[in-house]
Formats: structure tokens, C-alpha cells, sequence
């Protein structure tokens, strides 16, 4: 079911889309058309969850803020943390070890929800 889930996603998210060049400004890609599925669907479900779910520590800005030197997100790191600990140390931690992709399938089927994205990277600059 999460592979028919996934399938209908990608989808829906190409599907009746030209291909267009656009430049890397905010003028060229704020001339992007509203995809019609898009502006129809009225409901759906954006999951953020990545390496910075690893401390489940305020948000997915966590390096974001962590890097900025936020006293709370420093302060959390020295306590839980070895010193020299990197964000990139994280990743092997991030096991998705109760990750049922049925479970979600069927939640997110029940919400109504009419599209799903996925964000596995936020905020964390260039690394």
C-alpha cells in the first residue's frame, strides 16, 4: 500500500506539468504556474522528519539554530552530548526503527489528505 501511496504521489506531482526552464531567482520561479491538482486538492500533509529528529529537540530548524549558537540548542547538546559531537553525527542514529509505512498509509488515507511531501533535509545549510 505505502508503494501504491508513494507511486501516486510522484504522480500527482508530475503529471500534467510542462517541462520549463527557469532561472535560480525568486522572480523566475515565483512566475511557476499553480499546478491545477495542486490548487484543487485544498488539503494536504507536509512530514519533516529527518536526521533532526535524531535529538527530538525543538524543530526541524534544529541546526539551523544549533549553528547560529541558539543558548537553548547549545545547551542541549553539551548535556546529552560528547564535545566535538557534529550534526552529521546524527545521521547513523536516525534508524526509522518504528517506521510502519502501512501504519502511515492508512492514516494518511483516513486524513483526507490529497498529497503528501516528504522534507528529509531542512534547514541545514550547506553539509
Amino acid at each position: 500500500m505505502a508503494a501504491v501511496l508513494l507511486c501516486i504521489c510522484v504522480f500527482l506531482v508530475f503529471s500534467g506539468q510542462t517541462l520549463a526552464n527557469y532561472e535560480p531567482t525568486w522572480e523566475s520561479l515565483d512566475a511557476r504556474p499553480l499546478p491545477a491538482w495542486y490548487d484543487e486538492a485544498k488539503f494536504g500533509i507536509f512530514i519533516h522528519w529527518g536526521v533532526f529528529s535524531v535529538p527530538s529537540f525543538g524543530s526541524e530548524w534544529f541546526w539551523n539554530y544549533w549553528n547560529h549558537r541558539y543558548p537553548a540548542y547549545v545547551d542541549f547538546m553539551q548535556r546529552n552530548y560528547p564535545p566535538g559531537f557534529t550534526y552529521q553525527d546524527f545521521a547513523p542514529l536516525f534508524t526509522a526503527e518504528f517506521f510502519d509505512p502501512n501504519v502511515w498509509s492508512e492514516v494518511l488515507s483516513a486524513s483526507g489528505a490529497k498529497y503528501v511531501v516528504l522534507t528529509t533535509k531542512h534547514h541545514e545549510g550547506k553539509h
